[in-house]
């Protein structure tokens, strides 16, 4: 089998509109590539958004019944989640057309261009976002695949997670939950950070020293994290929010008013529509790797003064009887707690609601939530919790939501339970008077969207 991307023509994807999936389909379209896909979402005659937007961009979509996969086909991508007896996937194997994961295609994508992969466990969407803001108005270009969608680029009628430009340069997520983050040797690599979140610390610290192996050029690290400090190449090339730290770029004079952050990088302002220091650190690591490729931190601060956002991550849903209401992708008990300081300075009062998703992810990370949330929380703020996000399969259901609440609340937090999120906006509602923020979070479950809208609605 060959393994470079421009070898194949006739591409077909199975879980085609998962996140992941459909960024790389749109790449491939965007280069001319004929592509197809089905999903398990998809049913004759019924309305499918994402699958409106694939079609606009010229991928065919089918019923997940082997219809779209044919003779022709010299390509089929699945995702992590499709199963061997799946229609497609048996179709695939009589012909013995090649079948390849979604992170193999992304690789031989990457090798094709000049590859700047984001990696860390969390921030490596909103980074990209603003990595590919930067260099487009630097006007260099460049093409990015990401694992959410761009406000820039939902604007134009898009899904917003891919984008295929005409220069060199191409951004993308290294993901280092399913290991694949090994595969790609990228001109640039960055590291966000490392904390627990899909394995553990020895584990991930293997997977991102392959990582930095793999790189080829430079490799930039987050000085501020512990442990990804210890994978630094040259402290020159890092990025750190700690003066002292010695890093070649360094953040100062952080504020927050408002939905707005201001920070100063080696005495250049700039100013981010966005909240919490997480995106400060974020805008420094995007700076760090573009001006180390030419662009004056003059360009970076005009570029993300203009930065409107991902799909997810801190959106503002609105203000509604005086609530703000914020969504966010936060699912780790760092990113939870970063997401929950980031509102604080916004009222008196930050109501927090979680969705945990799946059950052997919050069995292996309980004690870190409790940790994480009860710090993060303050005598006024409260977290709550409806029940564990059951995606399907062989899972054992020997904890509950309830029980990190009954943890939180034995540290002397104000933490509450409600088993059925439709009951939330109910229970909650005499919670919210006075100066308050409510923040919905929850990730992989993908009816959130739906459910964060439904609760502005009802506020």
């Amino acid at each position: 089998m060959s393994n470079d991307i421009k070898n194949f023509n006739n591409i077909f994807f199975i879980g085609v509109a998962g996140v992941g999936m459909s960024a790389i389909a749109q790449y491939l379209a965007g280069i001319e590539k004929n592509v197809g896909g089905s999903d398990r979402y998809f049913k004759d005659g019924e309305y499918n958004e994402t699958k409106e937007k694939l079609e606009a961009e010229g991928i065919k979509c089918f019923v997940q019944n082997g219809d779209g996969i044919t003779k022709e086909t010299d390509l089929v991508v699945v995702s992590t989640a499709i199963e061997d007896t799946v229609a497609e996937v048996v179709k695939a194997k009589q012909l013995n057309i090649p079948i390849l994961r979604r992170s193999e295609v992304l690789s031989l994508i990457a090798k094709s261009k000049k590859t700047i992969a984001v990696g860390g466990t969390s921030g490596k969407s909103t980074t990209s976002a603003m990595l590919f803001d930067i260099l487009q108005h630097a006007g260099m270009q460049p093409s990015i695949i990401s694992g959410a969608g761009l406000t820039s680029i939902i604007k134009e009628g898009k899904i917003g997670n891919a984008k295929v430009g005409a220069g060199e340069w191409l951004v993308i997520e290294a993901d280092e939950s399913d290991g694949s983050i090994v595969q790609y040797y990228p001109e640039v690599g960055l590291l966000l950070n490392i904390d627990k979140d899909h394995q553990e610390i020895d584990e991930l610290m293997q997977i991102f020293g392959t990582f930095k192996k793999n790189t080829k050029d430079i490799f930039i690290v987050n000085q501020s994290n512990a442990l990804a400090k210890q994978l630094s190449q040259n402290i020159q090339h890092d990025f750190s929010s700690d003066e002292k730290s010695g890093a070649g770029y360094v953040t100062r004079n952080f504020k927050q008013e408002g939905f707005q952050i201001a920070f100063t990088i080696h005495d250049s302002p700039f100013t981010i529509h966005a909240i919490g220091k997480h995106n400060m650190e974020n805008a420094l690591a995007a700076t760090a790797v573009a001006n180390q490729l030419g662009v004056g931190l003059s360009t970076c601060a005009e570029a993300l003064k203009k930065y409107e956002g991902i799909y997810r991550r801190n959106q503002i849903l609105g203000n509604k009887n005086g609530v703000w209401v914020i969504d966010d992708y936060a699912h780790n008990p760092v990113k939870c707690a970063a997401a929950i300081a980031s509102c604080q300075p916004l009222a008196d009062k930050v109501v927090a609601w979680f969705q945990p998703h799946g059950y052997g992810p919050t069995r292996f990370l309980r004690q870190d939530f409790v940790k994480e949330l009860a710090h993060v929380l303050r005598p006024q703020d409260e977290i709550w919790m409806s029940e564990i996000f059951y995606a399907g399969g062989t899972a054992v259901k020997d904890i509950s939501a309830n029980d990190l609440i009954t943890d939180i609340k034995a540290l002397g937090k104000q933490a509450f339970f409600v088993e059925d999120r439709n009951n939330f906006v109910e229970t909650v509602r005499p919670h919210l008077a006075g100066n308050a923020v409510l923040l919905l979070m929850g990730a992989r479950d993908p009816s959130l969207e739906t459910f964060s809208k439904s609760v502005f609605n009802m506020v």
